[in-house]
C-alpha cells in the first residue's frame, strides 16, 4: 500500500500522458508541462487517454519510484482544478489521492445536513 504524507505535494498532471513513458519521460513531463522540480521529493501523477491507467512518480534519497495502476472495469476520476491550480495541473491533498486510487469521485461527494450545537 503506498502511503503519501502531508509533508509532500502531490500534482496530477490534467492531460493525457502516454502510459508507455518510463521513468526519464516522465521527469521531463514533469519539467516542461507541470514546471516543478522532480527530485523536490513531491509526488507526480500521471493517467492514460483513456483513464485506467495511473502512474505516480516521487524522488527517494537513492533514485526515483514509479509506481503504476491499472484498473480493471472502471476509470479515474480527475479532481477538478482548484484556486492555485493552474490549467495543466492539479494539487491534490493525501486525503484526495487516496480517494482517487480508491475509485472514489469528491466532485459528485456532499455533506450531508447534521445539528450543530
Amino acid at each position: 500500500m503506498l502511503s503519501f504524507s502531508s509533508s509532500r505535494r502531490i500534482f496530477l498532471a490534467r492531460t493525457a500522458t502516454d502510459m508507455r513513458r518510463g521513468i526519464d519521460g516522465l521527469v521531463s513531463l514533469v519539467l516542461s508541462s507541470l514546471g516543478e522540480a522532480p527530485r523536490s521529493g513531491d509526488c507526480f501523477v500521471f493517467m492514460g487517454r483513456d483513464r485506467r491507467r495511473l502512474k505516480v512518480l516521487a524522488w527517494d534519497e537513492g533514485g526515483y519510484w514509479l509506481c503504476a495502476k491499472r484498473l480493471e472495469v472502471g476509470t479515474f476520476a480527475i479532481p477538478m482544478a482548484g484556486d492555485g491550480d493552474s490549467a495543466a495541473r492539479v494539487v491534490m491533498s493525501p486525503a484526495q489521492m487516496h480517494l482517487l486510487l480508491a475509485g472514489i469521485d469528491v466532485q459528485d461527494a456532499r455533506y450531508r445536513k447534521r445539528s450543530r450545537r
